[in-house]
């Protein structure tokens, strides 16, 4: 452990964000550069001596966080680093963007301010990567074996990590132009700048890992192919159909899906654009959709120069406590601000979008809305409480409701899915196809970029252990595995 005293002697400390007025006006990061390692030695030493770190179970990964905290106390960087890749292939990914529920099964937690897990690990990565302790790890000697990656999020990233690293020649099929999936076209430059992907797409290129970018598979080149070229294939595609809300007025100009209006700001960040296609400059911005993704559409909103941004979200308000029902170690839905909220707009809780309307010229002017409440169970509208808000630009941020279907993937391969419309698999991540296997949010449902990372990583063990039968790679977790969070 680190200092026994240390969650006596110090508080609670998270990295400093930047003025509002300051970084509304750019895309950097919204945290100050440099601020947290000074802190960060006292805030490891706050992680105490529990006998059992449900900071483990916690986390899907497996994180080693004491074992990390302790180094990152006593500063030694390099070992800090070692313990931390040991579980995780990006933490720069999971310190930035992953919601922690790991600090929620902090037993600190139980009647203090957790320990800053999350602000430990991305300043233990930073500093690895700054004293050139990331390096790449090519494989002593090569299988013969081959093996598709499909997708190159953070499932598909380290399943094809895992698996270069075992001595198979493995190639990563993305549909988008560049490597990254979700990461470099879903997540804003101010939550992650992309220089962080790309050197990590280096250090895997350096490796031996090969990417294929703009090549969708089920429509550009049939799995049935793809499927005789390779010895095995992951299908870490993401859940990618997003959840539609079909009301009157849906087909108005100005309403688009949250996967519509993020990436064309990240293209603007990368210089494909000047201006991005779809922008809420000067507009009056509705975001429907009450989590992460809804918040991303929020800050970009602001940093596009909106009149104003209202976030509307169908469930009541969370609390800022744990309720019975959520007790610790679990993770509880808490009432979150983040950083797009401090930056302004309002949020409108208990609310559901009866209608939208539009000019003459068939463009949204107004969305109506009323208020509802639980009945027997039941969400259900409550009567004289209809009005209408501006609304001339709509993003739909509801979440997404399964694997795509529709660009023959799913039927090319011959795939089976479960009940919720994801890939079916079994407890090696293999699917009904011999051969194949899958990873992340196709097979999982959307969820955390900490399962999908802990799935590609198990996905790669399955197939190690089917190409050769055998395997030395970690195997964190299995698909029925749900830890303490939902």
């Amino acid at each position: 452990m680190a200092d026994p005293k240390g969650f006596l002697n110090h508080g609670r400390e998270v990295a400093r964000s930047r003025p509002v007025e300051e970084r509304v006006r750019d895309w950097n990061e919204v945290y100050v550069p440099g601020s947290l390692l000074p802190i960060i030695s006292k805030q490891a030493s706050r992680c105490m001596d529990c006998g059992i770190p449900f900071c483990h179970n916690g986390c899907p990964l497996g994180n080693l966080i004491p074992e990390w905290n302790d180094y990152a106390y006593r500063e030694d960087w390099s070992a800090a680093s070692e313990r931390l890749h040991a579980t995780n292939n990006f933490p720069e990914f999971t310190g930035r963007l992953c919601p922690a529920p790991c600090e929620s099964a902090c037993v600190l937690g139980i009647n203090q301010p957790a320990v800053t897990i999350k602000n430990v690990e991305v300043s233990i990565i930073d500093k690895a990567w700054d004293s050139g302790d990331v390096a790449p790890r090519a494989p002593e000697r090569l299988s013969g074996k081959t093996v598709a990656v499909i997708g190159s999020g953070p499932a598909g990233l380290a399943a094809a990590q895992q698996l270069t690293r075992a001595g198979h020649t493995v190639a990563v099929y993305e549909r988008a132009d560049r490597v990254g999936g979700l990461l470099r076209y879903g997540i804003p430059e101010f939550k992650m700048e992309k220089r962080h992907i790309n050197r990590r797409i280096e250090q895997m290129r350096a490796e031996g890992t090969r990417f294929r970018t703009g090549i969708e598979i089920g429509r550009d080149l049939k799995a049935t192919d793809l499927r005789k070229r390779y010895d095995a294939v992951v299908i870490a595609a993401g859940a990618t159909t997003a959840r539609d809300l079909p009301v009157p007025g849906r087909e108005l100009t100005g309403i688009h899906q949250a996967m519509e209006y993020l990436p064309l700001a990240n293209k603007v960040q990368e210089g494909d654009y000047v201006a991005p296609p779809i922008s809420a400059e000067g507009k009056h911005v509705v975001v429907i959709g009450g989590g992460d993704t809804g918040a991303d559409c929020v800050g970009t909103a602001h940093r596009q120069g909106a009149a104003s941004v209202t976030q509307l979200e169908i469930m009541p308000r969370p609390g800022e406590e744990r309720n019975a029902g959520q007790p610790w170690p679990t993770f509880p839905m808490l009432y979150k601000v983040t950083s797009a909220h401090e930056e302004g707009g309002e949020r409108v809780y208990s609310v559901s979008t009866t209608h939208f309307e539009g000019d003459e010229d068939g463009n949204v002017q107004w969305l109506h809305l009323s208020e509802v409440e639980f009945v027997d169970g039941k969400l259900t509208a409550k009567p004289g409480t209809e009005r209408k808000i501006p609304a001339q630009l709509v993003t739909l941020a509801m979440g997404f409701t399964g694997t795509d279907v529709e660009n023959g993937l799913v039927s090319q391969f011959g795939l089976e899915l479960d009940a919720r419309g994801n890939i079916a698999r079994d407890a090696e991540f293999a699917t009904n196809v011999p051969g194949v296997y899958v990873a992340g949010d196709a097979g999982r449902g959307q969820s955390l970029i900490v399962w999908a990372i802990a799935e590609g990583r198990s996905a790669a063990r399955g197939v190690d252990r089917f190409l050769t039968g055998a395997s030395d790679l970690p195997a964190p977790i299995r698909p029925t595995d749900r830890s303490l969070m939902v």
